[in-house]
């Protein structure tokens, strides 16, 4: 039966809806100059859909996929009549001359010039490349023809910054895609207004990420794409941006960074990017206004707004694994994923038990694979894994450290990549964002100490002998134990961290690392947050020098462009924190 559009159809172009348009006459010559009819059919499911074009009026119809295609044809011819009546009826409306009474149209399906029997499934009979007789209208049928399923523009658009629609396709892939860009003249029309004329609007880029210049300001931008799976092409998919381009912040403390990071790396040279980007949840909150970031101009912390700023300053980093903390769930999906795909990089998201907010490991598919994941919550780990037993039973003699360390929602995503050009080298990333508390150095022993264990047991038993990247907000000072503990392999069961949260809180573990002695790649700056009542050094990349060592750490920004509105975030700048970058190479 003929219904609402369904959400796989809800992306139909505008062209179907109105077929005299400029619009659809571009999509029947792709379309070997007939009207088309989409067929999407999909093994195991019940229903097929059949959309086209009736009398100017688009139809959409569900149908059983085992139904014999007779009454398919039936309910197309009377819907066909249907819709000459009802034109009939709007020109009488209009004191027109009606004319005859519409008749049912004789509808027949062909392959190959042959009649197709009605007595064959739907399934069977609507084949790509049949086509559709619906009186003296013919149309070519498209089964599973490559298309949008999803398809947006961002909300805040501004000149110099990448807009990054988000494309999801089916039936295709967006490598094969094409996209031309275009800009509105002065002169054009608002979106309500209905399509605009091609002489509305001015192309400007024909690449699936455009980066509006100045003289694109005030104007709003016009998306042209078409789905395609290598030959085979798709309806086209028009999208109008709801905003102009506004003008940008001028000069970002990454600007100068990417000087350092115009080009990829070469192998055996692998980029690595670590970055706490601030969740919007965070950003949002009256304390961060008021208290957290009071010199921070409101606008400034809006999530679109920040939103360009990272993507530009991830872009611009050419990074080949990218770990990403306090990020948005929805920030992954509609932002950051579709963006960091389009600049050749695939994500994996770990949510936080309870939160809003997790960790996000990207990395680069034209050098890495992804094998497996082996993510944990850490408080979990502690009391479910044997692994960590021993660990448990020495932290249970203070009743209050256990039960605070087990309140933590904390994870550990942990990657394992294969690198595609050795392919007998594998890497485990591991990614967290540890316990913030600044009297909370107890409780990130116990959650560091956990972590490396279940790293030495992933390695071991999913890829002997990789090499370990680590990185992430450790929130620890290099004068930390945990830093120690990393850095060093071990600390003593008197070390201050474990009285930092008091005496009813504090024990004595003396705590092992199962590795050697791990280094941080980008050494220990003299910060890596800077806000407006605190700055330190809280984020790491720590490597196994005996595996991987440093080529480039890319210089931070300098003080003075890290103050240049007082702190961080700022309107040059999207985070509180500051993002490692540095190039690693392999070790023979």
């Amino acid at each position: 039966m003929f219904g609402h559009l369904s959400a796989a159809f809800a992306l139909f172009p505008r062209c179907l809806a109105q077929p005299s348009s400029k619009t659809l006459s571009g999509a029947c010559r792709l379309f070997r100059g007939m009207e088309p009819v989409i067929v999407r059919s999909l093994p195991g499911e019940p229903k097929l859909t059949i959309s086209l074009c009736l009398n100017g009026s688009h139809k959409h119809m569900l149908r059983d996929q085992d139904e014999p295609l007779g009454k398919a044809l039936a309910r197309i011819s009377s819907s066909s009549a249907k819709s000459l009546t009802k034109a009939k009826k709007t020109k009488k409306s209009r004191g027109e001359q009606p004319g005859e009474a519409a008749e049912a149209a004789v509808v027949k399906l062909l392959s190959g010039g042959e009649v197709m029997l009605e007595t064959l499934p739907n399934s069977e009979a609507w084949r790509d490349g049949a086509v559709l007789q619906v009186g003296d209208v013919t149309f070519s049928v498209h089964r599973n023809p490559p298309s949008f399923t999803t398809a947006e523009l961002p909300l805040s658009l501004l000149s110099g910054f990448p807009v990054c629609p988000k494309l999801e396709v089916e039936f295709g892939n967006l490598q094969d895609s094409e996209f031309t860009w275009f800009k509105e003249n002065p002169t054009s029309t608002s979106p309500e207004d209905g399509p605009d004329p091609d002489s509305s609007w001015t192309q400007v880029g024909s690449q699936r990420v455009h980066v509006p210049s100045n003289q694109d300001i005030g104007c709003r931008l016009k998306l042209r794409c078409t789905p395609k799976e290598g030959e085979r092409s798709g309806l086209v998919k028009e999208l109008i941006s709801i905003s102009a381009v506004e003008a940008g912040p001028g000069v970002c403390t990454f600007d100068n960074r990417h000087a350092y990071t115009a080009k990829e790396a070469v192998w055996p040279a692998v980029r690595v990017a670590s970055y706490n980007i601030l969740a919007d949840i965070y950003a949002q909150t009256e304390l961060s206004k008021t208290v957290l970031y009071p010199y921070c101009a409101p606008y400034a912390l809006e999530l679109d707004y920040r939103q360009n700023l990272i993507k530009k300053e991830l872009a611009g980093y050419h990074a080949d694994i990218v770990c990403l903390q306090e990020v948005d769930k929805g920030v992954f999906a509609d932002s950051l994923s579709p963006a960091l795909d389009a600049f050749g990089l695939d994500g994996v998201f770990r949510l936080k038990e309870k939160q809003h907010e997790g960790l996000a490991t990207f990395f680069r598919r034209s050098k890495f694979q992804l094998l497996s994941s082996h993510d944990i919550m850490l408080s979990e780990a502690l009391t479910s894994d044997p692994l960590h037993s021993e660990l448990l039973q020495k932290i249970s003699g203070s009743v209050a450290l256990r039960e605070k360390v087990l309140l933590r929602s904390t994870s550990l995503q942990v990657t394992v990549l294969e690198d595609r050009i050795r392919t007998d080298r594998k890497l485990i990333v591991a990614n967290t964002h540890l316990y913030w508390h600044p009297k909370g150095g107890n409780v990130r022993l116990v959650q560091v100490g956990v972590a490396l264990r279940h790293l030495s047991y992933v390695i071991d038993t999913v890829a002997p002998g990789a090499p370990l990247l680590f990185c992430g907000d450790f929130n620890s000072m290099p004068d930390s134990g945990l830093f120690q503990l990393l850095s060093k392999g071990a600390i003593p069961e008197q070390h201050p961290d474990w009285n930092s949260s008091g005496p009813e809180e504090s024990c004595s573990v003396e705590l092992a690392s199962p590795f050697p002695p791990l280094l941080s790649a980008c050494g220990q700056p003299a910060y890596t947050n800077y806000v407006g009542g605190f700055h330190g050094c809280l984020d790491y990349v720590f490597i196994q020098p005996e595996s991987m060592k440093v080529e480039q750490v890319i210089p931070l920004p300098n003080h003075q462009e890290v103050t240049a509105y007082k702190a961080l975030p700022s309107l040059a700048h999207p985070s509180d924190h500051i993002a490692l970058v540095c190039d690693l190479l392999w070790t023979p």
